[in-house]
Protein backbone atom coordinates (compact mmCIF):
# COMPACT_ATOMS: atom_id res chain seq x y z
CA UNK A 1 0.00 0.00 0.00
CA UNK A 2 1.24 3.47 -0.90
CA UNK A 3 -0.21 5.76 1.76
CA UNK A 4 1.18 8.84 0.03
CA UNK A 5 -0.58 7.89 -3.20
CA UNK A 6 -3.89 7.32 -1.46
CA UNK A 7 -3.68 10.56 0.49
CA UNK A 8 -2.77 12.56 -2.62
CA UNK A 9 -5.90 11.26 -4.37
CA UNK A 10 -8.07 12.01 -1.35
CA UNK A 11 -6.68 15.54 -1.10
CA UNK A 12 -7.64 16.17 -4.73
CA UNK A 13 -11.18 14.80 -4.24
CA UNK A 14 -12.15 16.13 -0.79
CA UNK A 15 -12.22 19.78 -1.85
CA UNK A 16 -14.90 22.00 -0.25
CA UNK A 17 -17.41 23.09 -2.87
CA UNK A 18 -16.74 20.10 -5.11
CA UNK A 19 -18.19 16.60 -5.32
CA UNK A 20 -18.28 13.41 -7.35
CA UNK A 21 -20.39 12.75 -10.44
CA UNK A 22 -21.59 9.14 -10.55
CA UNK A 23 -21.64 8.27 -14.26
CA UNK A 24 -21.24 4.53 -13.74
CA UNK A 25 -24.69 3.31 -14.80
CA UNK A 26 -24.66 -0.29 -16.01
CA UNK A 27 -25.84 -1.11 -19.52
CA UNK A 28 -29.23 -2.15 -18.09
CA UNK A 29 -29.64 1.04 -16.06
CA UNK A 30 -28.65 3.47 -18.78
CA UNK A 31 -30.89 1.64 -21.26
CA UNK A 32 -33.78 2.37 -18.89
CA UNK A 33 -32.74 6.03 -18.65
CA UNK A 34 -32.44 6.33 -22.44
CA UNK A 35 -35.84 4.70 -22.90
CA UNK A 36 -37.36 7.65 -21.02
CA UNK A 37 -36.16 9.93 -23.84
CA UNK A 38 -36.95 7.41 -26.62
CA UNK A 39 -33.27 6.78 -27.39
CA UNK A 40 -31.78 3.38 -28.14
CA UNK A 41 -28.85 2.48 -25.90
CA UNK A 42 -25.87 1.71 -28.13
CA UNK A 43 -22.14 2.01 -27.53
CA UNK A 44 -22.12 5.23 -29.57
CA UNK A 45 -25.17 6.80 -27.88
CA UNK A 46 -23.69 6.04 -24.48
CA UNK A 47 -20.34 7.52 -25.55
CA UNK A 48 -22.01 10.66 -26.92
CA UNK A 49 -24.00 11.13 -23.73
CA UNK A 50 -20.96 10.83 -21.48
CA UNK A 51 -19.04 13.17 -23.77
CA UNK A 52 -21.80 15.75 -23.38
CA UNK A 53 -21.53 15.47 -19.59
CA UNK A 54 -17.74 15.56 -19.38
CA UNK A 55 -17.24 18.54 -21.71
CA UNK A 56 -19.62 20.79 -19.79
CA UNK A 57 -18.02 24.23 -19.30
CA UNK A 58 -16.61 24.81 -15.78
CA UNK A 59 -17.14 21.10 -15.04
CA UNK A 60 -14.03 20.92 -12.87
CA UNK A 61 -15.11 23.91 -10.82
CA UNK A 62 -17.69 21.74 -9.07
CA UNK A 63 -16.59 18.15 -9.81
CA UNK A 64 -13.43 16.67 -8.30
CA UNK A 65 -14.04 13.07 -9.38
CA UNK A 66 -16.15 11.02 -11.80
CA UNK A 67 -17.13 7.37 -11.31
CA UNK A 68 -17.04 5.59 -14.67
CA UNK A 69 -18.48 2.33 -15.91
CA UNK A 70 -15.88 -0.06 -17.38
CA UNK A 71 -16.99 0.65 -20.95
CA UNK A 72 -16.70 4.41 -20.41
CA UNK A 73 -13.19 4.13 -18.96
CA UNK A 74 -11.98 2.88 -22.35
CA UNK A 75 -14.05 5.23 -24.53
CA UNK A 76 -12.82 8.43 -26.16
CA UNK A 77 -13.98 11.90 -27.06
CA UNK A 78 -14.82 12.29 -30.76
CA UNK A 79 -11.42 14.01 -31.21
CA UNK A 80 -9.67 10.86 -29.98
CA UNK A 81 -8.92 11.95 -26.41
CA UNK A 82 -9.50 9.10 -23.92
CA UNK A 83 -12.17 10.00 -21.38
CA UNK A 84 -9.79 9.64 -18.38
CA UNK A 85 -7.44 12.13 -20.02
CA UNK A 86 -10.33 14.45 -20.87
CA UNK A 87 -11.53 14.40 -17.25
CA UNK A 88 -8.03 15.08 -15.96
CA UNK A 89 -7.84 18.13 -18.22
CA UNK A 90 -11.16 19.27 -16.76
CA UNK A 91 -9.69 18.95 -13.27
CA UNK A 92 -11.61 15.82 -12.29
CA UNK A 93 -10.06 12.52 -11.19
CA UNK A 94 -11.30 9.40 -13.02
CA UNK A 95 -12.71 6.57 -10.92
CA UNK A 96 -14.25 3.20 -11.76
CA UNK A 97 -17.14 1.04 -10.58
CA UNK A 98 -15.64 -2.38 -9.88
CA UNK A 99 -18.46 -4.48 -8.46
CA UNK A 100 -20.36 -6.89 -10.71
CA UNK A 101 -23.88 -6.29 -9.47
CA UNK A 102 -26.29 -7.87 -7.04
CA UNK A 103 -27.24 -11.49 -6.45
CA UNK A 104 -29.60 -13.08 -3.92
CA UNK A 105 -27.99 -13.85 -0.57
CA UNK A 106 -28.42 -17.57 0.20
CA UNK A 107 -30.65 -18.38 3.18
CA UNK A 108 -31.70 -14.74 3.45
CA UNK A 109 -35.04 -14.28 1.62
CA UNK A 110 -35.45 -10.80 0.19
CA UNK A 111 -31.82 -9.85 0.75
CA UNK A 112 -28.90 -9.39 -1.62
CA UNK A 113 -25.12 -9.25 -1.76
CA UNK A 114 -22.76 -7.87 -4.39
CA UNK A 115 -20.48 -10.06 -6.48
CA UNK A 116 -17.18 -9.27 -8.17
CA UNK A 117 -14.28 -10.14 -5.85
CA UNK A 118 -12.97 -12.82 -8.24
CA UNK A 119 -10.21 -11.31 -10.34
CA UNK A 120 -10.60 -7.91 -8.68
CA UNK A 121 -6.88 -7.34 -8.11
CA UNK A 122 -6.03 -7.96 -11.76
CA UNK A 123 -8.86 -5.68 -12.90
CA UNK A 124 -7.72 -2.93 -10.54
CA UNK A 125 -4.24 -3.04 -12.04
CA UNK A 126 -5.66 -2.65 -15.55
CA UNK A 127 -8.01 0.14 -14.50
CA UNK A 128 -5.15 2.00 -12.87
CA UNK A 129 -3.08 1.74 -16.05
CA UNK A 130 -6.05 3.31 -17.86
CA UNK A 131 -6.07 6.25 -15.46
CA UNK A 132 -8.48 5.32 -12.65
CA UNK A 133 -7.37 6.60 -9.24
CA UNK A 134 -10.35 5.59 -7.12
CA UNK A 135 -13.00 2.87 -7.24
CA UNK A 136 -16.55 2.20 -6.07
CA UNK A 137 -18.32 -0.85 -4.67
CA UNK A 138 -21.98 -0.82 -3.58
CA UNK A 139 -23.80 -3.06 -1.14
CA UNK A 140 -27.55 -2.67 -0.59
CA UNK A 141 -29.79 -3.20 2.42
CA UNK A 142 -33.54 -3.69 2.01
CA UNK A 143 -35.76 -2.58 4.89
CA UNK A 144 -38.68 -4.79 5.85
CA UNK A 145 -40.34 -6.02 9.02
CA UNK A 146 -37.54 -8.50 9.74
CA UNK A 147 -34.82 -7.40 7.33
CA UNK A 148 -32.03 -6.60 7.02
CA UNK A 149 -30.97 -9.65 9.00
CA UNK A 150 -27.81 -9.67 11.09
CA UNK A 151 -26.35 -12.18 8.62
CA UNK A 152 -26.93 -9.87 5.66
CA UNK A 153 -25.53 -6.87 7.50
CA UNK A 154 -22.36 -8.75 8.45
CA UNK A 155 -21.88 -10.42 5.04
CA UNK A 156 -22.25 -7.17 3.15
CA UNK A 157 -19.85 -5.39 5.50
CA UNK A 158 -17.24 -8.08 4.91
CA UNK A 159 -17.56 -7.68 1.13
CA UNK A 160 -17.00 -3.94 1.41
CA UNK A 161 -13.93 -4.49 3.58
CA UNK A 162 -12.41 -7.13 1.25
CA UNK A 163 -12.89 -4.78 -1.69
CA UNK A 164 -11.46 -1.76 0.15
CA UNK A 165 -8.36 -3.74 1.14
CA UNK A 166 -7.78 -4.85 -2.46
CA UNK A 167 -8.07 -1.25 -3.66
CA UNK A 168 -5.70 0.23 -1.10
CA UNK A 169 -3.16 -2.50 -1.80
CA UNK A 170 -3.04 -1.20 -5.40
CA UNK A 171 -2.88 2.47 -4.38
CA UNK A 172 -6.50 3.07 -5.39
CA UNK A 173 -8.85 4.96 -3.07
CA UNK A 174 -11.99 2.91 -2.31
CA UNK A 175 -15.43 4.45 -2.16
CA UNK A 176 -17.27 2.34 0.41
CA UNK A 177 -20.99 2.47 -0.43
CA UNK A 178 -23.46 0.87 2.00
CA UNK A 179 -26.85 1.87 0.59
CA UNK A 180 -29.87 1.55 2.84
CA UNK A 181 -32.61 1.55 0.21
CA UNK A 182 -35.38 4.15 0.17
CA UNK A 183 -37.91 1.64 -1.22
CA UNK A 184 -40.68 0.77 1.24
CA UNK A 185 -43.08 2.17 3.81
CA UNK A 186 -40.58 2.32 6.69
CA UNK A 187 -40.41 5.34 8.97
CA UNK A 188 -37.51 7.70 9.53
CA UNK A 189 -36.88 6.00 12.88
CA UNK A 190 -36.69 2.56 11.26
CA UNK A 191 -34.23 3.85 8.66
CA UNK A 192 -32.14 5.35 11.48
CA UNK A 193 -31.99 2.01 13.32
CA UNK A 194 -30.98 0.10 10.21
CA UNK A 195 -28.35 2.70 9.27
CA UNK A 196 -26.92 2.45 12.79
CA UNK A 197 -26.51 -1.32 12.50
CA UNK A 198 -25.08 -1.10 8.99
CA UNK A 199 -22.46 1.57 9.73
CA UNK A 200 -21.42 -0.16 12.93
CA UNK A 201 -20.82 -3.43 11.05
CA UNK A 202 -19.06 -1.72 8.13
CA UNK A 203 -16.52 0.11 10.26
CA UNK A 204 -15.94 -2.95 12.42
CA UNK A 205 -15.09 -4.90 9.24
CA UNK A 206 -12.92 -2.09 7.86
CA UNK A 207 -10.95 -2.05 11.11
CA UNK A 208 -10.51 -5.81 11.04
CA UNK A 209 -9.20 -5.64 7.46
CA UNK A 210 -6.75 -2.85 8.41
CA UNK A 211 -8.22 -0.24 6.09
CA UNK A 212 -6.51 3.14 6.17
CA UNK A 213 -9.47 5.32 7.07
CA UNK A 214 -7.68 8.47 5.89
CA UNK A 215 -7.43 6.86 2.45
CA UNK A 216 -11.09 6.02 1.83
CA UNK A 217 -14.37 7.73 0.94
CA UNK A 218 -17.69 6.84 2.54
CA UNK A 219 -20.73 7.00 0.24
CA UNK A 220 -23.77 6.41 2.46
CA UNK A 221 -27.46 6.95 1.99
CA UNK A 222 -29.18 9.59 4.11
CA UNK A 223 -31.51 8.70 6.96
CA UNK A 224 -34.81 9.24 5.20
CA UNK A 225 -38.41 8.03 5.28
CA UNK A 226 -39.33 5.17 2.94
CA UNK A 227 -40.74 6.41 -0.35
CA UNK A 228 -44.11 4.81 0.51
CA UNK A 229 -44.24 6.02 4.11
CA UNK A 230 -47.36 8.05 4.92
CA UNK A 231 -45.35 10.58 6.95
CA UNK A 232 -42.37 12.01 5.11
CA UNK A 233 -39.68 13.61 7.27
CA UNK A 234 -38.86 17.21 6.43
CA UNK A 235 -35.46 18.46 5.29
CA UNK A 236 -34.27 19.44 8.75
CA UNK A 237 -35.29 16.11 10.31
CA UNK A 238 -33.38 14.20 7.63
CA UNK A 239 -30.30 16.35 8.15
CA UNK A 240 -30.35 16.03 11.94
CA UNK A 241 -30.93 12.27 11.99
CA UNK A 242 -28.30 11.64 9.33
CA UNK A 243 -25.69 13.68 11.17
CA UNK A 244 -26.54 11.97 14.46
CA UNK A 245 -25.95 8.49 13.11
CA UNK A 246 -22.78 9.53 11.28
CA UNK A 247 -21.31 11.10 14.41
CA UNK A 248 -21.96 7.92 16.36
CA UNK A 249 -20.40 5.47 13.93
CA UNK A 250 -18.09 7.18 11.41
CA UNK A 251 -14.60 7.97 12.74
CA UNK A 252 -13.32 11.50 12.25
CA UNK A 253 -10.31 10.00 10.43
CA UNK A 254 -12.53 9.45 7.36
CA UNK A 255 -11.78 12.60 5.34
CA UNK A 256 -14.89 12.90 3.21
CA UNK A 257 -18.46 11.62 3.11
CA UNK A 258 -20.02 11.87 -0.36
CA UNK A 259 -23.70 10.98 -0.18
CA UNK A 260 -25.65 9.01 -2.75
CA UNK A 261 -29.01 10.48 -3.77
CA UNK A 262 -30.76 7.09 -3.70
CA UNK A 263 -34.02 7.91 -5.44
CA UNK A 264 -34.46 11.44 -4.12
CA UNK A 265 -35.42 14.18 -6.56
CA UNK A 266 -32.66 16.50 -7.73
CA UNK A 267 -33.95 19.40 -5.66
CA UNK A 268 -34.56 17.43 -2.45
CA UNK A 269 -31.12 15.80 -2.55
CA UNK A 270 -29.55 19.26 -2.83
CA UNK A 271 -31.65 20.65 0.02
CA UNK A 272 -30.72 17.77 2.34
CA UNK A 273 -27.00 18.18 1.63
CA UNK A 274 -27.22 21.92 2.24
CA UNK A 275 -29.01 21.46 5.58
CA UNK A 276 -26.27 19.14 6.82
CA UNK A 277 -23.60 21.65 5.86
CA UNK A 278 -25.34 24.42 7.77
CA UNK A 279 -24.02 22.62 10.83
CA UNK A 280 -20.34 23.58 11.08
CA UNK A 281 -19.46 20.99 13.73
CA UNK A 282 -18.82 18.13 11.30
CA UNK A 283 -15.36 16.51 11.38
CA UNK A 284 -15.61 15.41 7.75
CA UNK A 285 -16.05 17.09 4.39
CA UNK A 286 -19.71 16.48 3.45
CA UNK A 287 -20.45 16.48 -0.26
CA UNK A 288 -22.25 14.65 -3.05
CA UNK A 289 -21.70 11.61 -5.21
CA UNK A 290 -24.95 11.82 -7.11
CA UNK A 291 -25.93 10.14 -10.37
CA UNK A 292 -29.49 10.71 -11.47
CA UNK A 293 -29.94 13.70 -9.13
CA UNK A 294 -27.25 15.51 -11.15
CA UNK A 295 -27.98 14.11 -14.60
CA UNK A 296 -31.79 13.97 -14.82
CA UNK A 297 -32.46 17.49 -16.07
CA UNK A 298 -29.52 17.33 -18.47
CA UNK A 299 -30.62 13.98 -19.90
CA UNK A 300 -34.11 15.27 -20.63
CA UNK A 301 -32.77 18.46 -22.18
CA UNK A 302 -30.33 16.50 -24.37
CA UNK A 303 -32.83 13.97 -25.67
CA UNK A 304 -30.12 12.26 -27.71
CA UNK A 305 -29.88 15.17 -30.17
CA UNK A 306 -26.53 16.87 -30.97
CA UNK A 307 -28.22 20.25 -31.36
CA UNK A 308 -29.32 20.08 -27.72
CA UNK A 309 -25.84 19.64 -26.22
CA UNK A 310 -25.46 23.27 -25.14
CA UNK A 311 -28.82 23.45 -23.36
CA UNK A 312 -28.19 20.07 -21.70
CA UNK A 313 -24.80 21.21 -20.48
CA UNK A 314 -26.39 24.36 -19.10
CA UNK A 315 -28.82 22.17 -17.12
CA UNK A 316 -25.97 20.03 -15.77
CA UNK A 317 -23.89 23.09 -14.91
CA UNK A 318 -26.76 24.49 -12.89
CA UNK A 319 -27.18 21.32 -10.83
CA UNK A 320 -23.43 21.01 -10.29
CA UNK A 321 -23.22 24.62 -9.13
CA UNK A 322 -26.20 24.27 -6.77
CA UNK A 323 -24.77 21.12 -5.21
CA UNK A 324 -21.36 22.75 -4.95
CA UNK A 325 -23.02 25.53 -2.96
CA UNK A 326 -24.94 22.97 -0.88
CA UNK A 327 -21.69 21.22 0.00
CA UNK A 328 -20.59 24.38 1.82
CA UNK A 329 -24.06 25.30 3.16
CA UNK A 330 -24.69 28.21 0.79
CA UNK A 331 -27.61 26.88 -1.28
CA UNK A 332 -31.09 28.33 -1.17
CA UNK A 333 -34.20 26.96 -2.88
CA UNK A 334 -34.76 30.37 -4.50
CA UNK A 335 -31.74 29.56 -6.68
CA UNK A 336 -33.76 26.85 -8.43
Amino acid sequence: MSQAELLATIKAIAVPGKGILAADESDKTIAKRFKSINLESTEESRRAYREMLFTTPEFGQYVSGVILYEETLYQKHKDGTPFPELLAKQGAIPGIKVDKGLVDLPNCPGEQITQGLDGLTDRLKKYKEQGARFAKWREVYHIGDVIPSSLAIKANAEMLAFYAAACQEQGIVPIVEPEVLIDGSHTLARCFAVTEAVLHAVFKALYKHKILLEGMILKPSMVISGNQCAKQADVQEVAEQTLTVLRRYVPAAVPTINFLSGGQSSEVATAHLNAMNKDKNNPWNLSFSYGRALQDHALKAWGGKPENVAVAQHALHKRLKLNGLASVGKYDSSME
